[in-house]
């Protein structure tokens, strides 16, 4: 992964963090499928049987919502790379202005030694 490109890594992690959730919701929708089936009245059987598809509902939604958050991010992160690739580096001169400085410094410094040294 070390050579991989970030938007590849941010797809996989997104594919991760899906199938978890789904796997997850899988679980507690079964789970409430159980408690229907165990339910000794019809009304609470249903309710549980409402949930259970509810969940999945949620679930779904927040899947896609991961998944399309994911993917602009992927491809913001993509088209941000290939401008920056594309763009010319700008060379900057700045020797001249950097040895005037340097040059007044060093006069004032013989200066001060002068006037020491009187």
């Amino acid at each position: 992964m070390a050579d991989a490109d970030l938007d590849v890594v941010i797809r996989q992690l997104a594919r991760q963090l899906h199938t978890g959730l789904m796997t997850r919701a899988k679980e507690r929708r079964d789970r409430f499928n159980g408690l229907a089936a165990k339910a000794k009245g019809k009304e609470t059987g249903e309710r549980f049987k409402m949930m259970a598809k509810v969940v999945m509902e949620q679930a779904t939604a927040a899947a896609k919502r991961l998944q399309m958050s994911a993917d602009n991010v992927a491809d913001s992160y993509a088209r941000s790379m290939r401008l920056a690739a594309s763009t010319p580096v700008a060379v900057k001169v700045e020797k001249k202005a950097k040895e005037k400085p340097e040059k007044k410094a060093k006069a004032k410094a013989k200066k001060a030694k002068a006037k020491k040294a009187k």
